[in-house]
């Protein structure tokens, strides 16, 4: 199993809790092969770790998108084993990419359960300020595709105004690339029918996301080397911050 230093393994209660799913869930969706056996320590205790958080999170969003279980089984089996948890928040965010952009009216019990922890006044702030989550009366509007990103961002160590900041140059560089995008697939498709241009459309959506993303990752990595190990020795092959 892959594991992570900077974050210490989980026993099952602590993983469902933090996967924001019943211990139940978890002993389902492992006997069913979804998720890999944890590692057995001191007293036969089964100890979890950052893959299985990533599996769970990928599981929970391709039933976001209406996958059933089976197909989801299916899906799963034709992944690599060993994936990464931030190849797998990769795959997530592909699998995200899928659906239409979501907009719901939760409550306060409703939103913090989906965001699987409880939510100080500051965190529903935070999730303001980024877009995410929008006081309306007694509810809130949240961003469905964007609220776990935004409730990760909680507990990154850095202030509001650099988080914003961040945001601002990715959403300024990504629909430079999508209009860039557009205007090659345009071009390309610009003698087809309509029915045609809509279904490659449909096709190309999610292999253009998985690409932007994996160039971006290998892009960030290779910034992240030359910045940690100052131009020296490389980071091991695989390390990169987790999405």
């Amino acid at each position: 199993m892959t594991t992570d230093t900077d974050e210490p393994t989980l026993t099952i209660d602590e993983l469902a809790a933090r996967a924001g799913v019943t211990v139940r869930t978890v002993r389902f969706y492992s006997g069913r092969g979804l998720l890999p056996p944890p590692v057995i320590g001191p007293r036969r205790v089964g100890h979890y770790g950052p893959e299985h958080l990533a599996r769970l999170a990928l599981i929970e969003e391709m039933q976001l998108q209406g996958m059933t279980l089976a197909a989801i089984e299916r899906h799963l089996r034709q992944l690599p084993p060993d994936l990464s948890p931030h190849d797998l928040a990769v795959h997530r965010a592909v699998v995200a990419s899928w659906a239409p952009e979501t907009v719901e009216t939760l409550t306060r019990p409703e939103l913090e359960r989906r965001a699987g922890r409880a939510l100080s006044e500051e965190d529903v702030e935070r999730l303001a300020a980024m877009n995410v989550a929008a006081a309306d009366g007694d509810s809130f509007r949240v961003d469905s595709g964007l609220l776990r990103l935004g409730v990760r961002l909680l507990d990154v160590p850095l202030s509001q105004e650099t988080i914003l900041a961040a945001r601002t140059v990715l959403i300024e560089h990504a629909r430079a690339a999508a209009r860039e995008l557009s205007g090659l697939l345009r071009e390309a498709v610009a003698e087809r029918d309509t029915r045609d241009v809509k279904s490659l459309s449909a096709h190309m959506h999610p292999l253009v996301v998985q690409a932007l993303l994996t160039t971006f990752q290998r892009s960030l990595r290779e910034e992240l080397r030359e910045w940690v190990g100052g131009g020296g020795a490389e980071a091991a092959p695989g390390d990169a911050p987790s999405a």
